[in-house]
């Protein structure tokens, strides 16, 4: 009798073991992880997906504290990932991850299409439909640096550069990669009376105090519109796209398919939605505005008629 109690006893456990298991994976099961970027434009997109799944679908999306855009694709692509998805630009994963140029892309290709196919092939990982920002380098001036010299386009800057200087973040100046500066300066037949190297968090400061006369920036930066700055056409099209777009660890939707199976439909419903003006409009709300990026992200959200409430 006693053995047959301690049987009972001991199946008993097993099945409390068995639901606790059960238990914390359904739990797993239904959360999806982000991360906070270490600028804003990522950090906004990622509340974009955590409001969008939230309503559309019956998974929450945990947003965990910063982390560079680097160290979450690494994440999102190592074999035990913590990352489900993430924002990125096909410019960048061609140049970082693929460790290749933009010269290498086969004519008739393009540039979301060729990176697509080799991120899934090297990595695993999916890309969603191009978001619709681009996100690329860009040369810009004061207002008044423009207004004198008749700025309007890079091709502009060449009677005149000699007499400008030129200031930017250190990896601008690398000579890695072909959209930068070195090749920036030959392909327009450039020759800036100086450059420097300054901190990324002074460049805007630098400039409008008159530190250097042109300097790059990012084309959906808010504090462009923060300082006025003139940015010039790039009329030689020298500056590849930086497309936005969500990368999709590896085996995410058939992971969530019992859950959500219209989970790769609703992320789908950000592709074209979000303009090079409307990051940087939502990049100005938070970094000029001081709102909350997911605030702002909600916010838009609603007045796309993407989610209800």
């Amino acid at each position: 009798m006693k053995k047959k109690f301690l049987s009972i006893a001991l199946a008993t456990m097993l099945l409390i073991s068995v639901f606790a298991m059960f238990g914390c994976a359904k739990k797993a099961d239904t959360e999806l992880t982000v991360y906070e970027g270490d600028y804003s434009e990522v950090t906004l997109a990622h509340y974009l997906v955590k409001y969008l799944v939230e309503d559309h679908t019956d998974l929450t999306v945990n947003v965990k504290d910063q982390m560079s855009l680097t160290n979450q694709f690494k994440e999102a692509t190592s074999d035990d990932p913590s990352c489900d998805i993430l924002l990125n630009y096909d410019g960048t994963l061609l140049s970082q991850w693929l460790q290749q140029d933009v010269s290498v892309i086969p004519e008739g290709t393009s540039l979301y299409d060729y990176v697509e196919a080799n991120i899934k092939e090297q990595f695993g990982a999916d890309l969603l439909g191009k978001v619709g920002l681009n996100n690329t380098y860009a040369i810009a001036v004061m207002p008044e640096t423009a207004e004198e010299y008749g700025l309007e386009t890079c091709s502009d800057l060449i009677p005149v550069a000699s007499e400008l200087t030129f200031g930017a973040e250190a990896n601008f100046f690398t000579e890695e990669f072909t959209d930068r500066y070195w090749s920036f300066v030959e392909a327009y037949g450039l020759t800036f009376a100086d450059y420097s190297s300054i901190d990324i968090n002074l460049k805007y400061t630098a400039i409008a105090n008159g530190n250097f006369d042109v300097t790059e920036v990012y084309t959906t930066d808010g504090l462009n519109r923060k300082y006025g700055l003139v940015v010039l056409t790039d009329d030689l099209n020298f500056f590849p796209e930086y497309n936005g777009v969500y990368v999709v660890r590896e085996g995410l939707f058939d992971d969530y398919a019992s859950v959500a199976p219209n989970l790769k439909e609703v992320l789908e419903m950000l592709t074209g939605q979000i303009s090079s003006e409307d990051m940087s409009n939502m990049t100005y709300a938070v970094d000029v505005e001081e709102m909350s990026p997911a605030d702002v992200a909600h916010d838009f959200l609603l007045s796309k008629g993407l989610i209800e409430s």
